[in-house]
């Protein structure tokens, strides 16, 4: 996988895409199936982590008596009602 540092999202969903494509067509030994797999959980950790961090910079903008007010956008508390 590299540096993970160095790896986009993007690069890395590619690249788990292609762990899974080459896991299900099932011509990998079993040591290759395992690194593969490996792999894939590296790359699902790392996927993982940048949609966490993007989720944190996520803002509303709402308007309030005409007026913008930009919050921290609350995944926990959306959907509550």
């Amino acid at each position: 996988m590299g540096n993970k540092s160095e790896l986009t999202f993007e690069e890395a969903l590619n690249q788990l895409e292609e762990a899974v494509n080459n896991l299900e067509k099932g011509e990998l030994t079993l040591a290759d199936s395992l690194e593969e797999f490996e792999l894939g959980v590296k790359l699902t950790k790392f996927c993982s982590d940048k949609l966490e961090q993007a989720q944190e910079k996520i803002e509303i903008i709402k308007e309030e008596n005409g007026k913008i007010k930009i919050e921290d956008y609350n995944y926990q508390g959306e959907g509550a009602e």
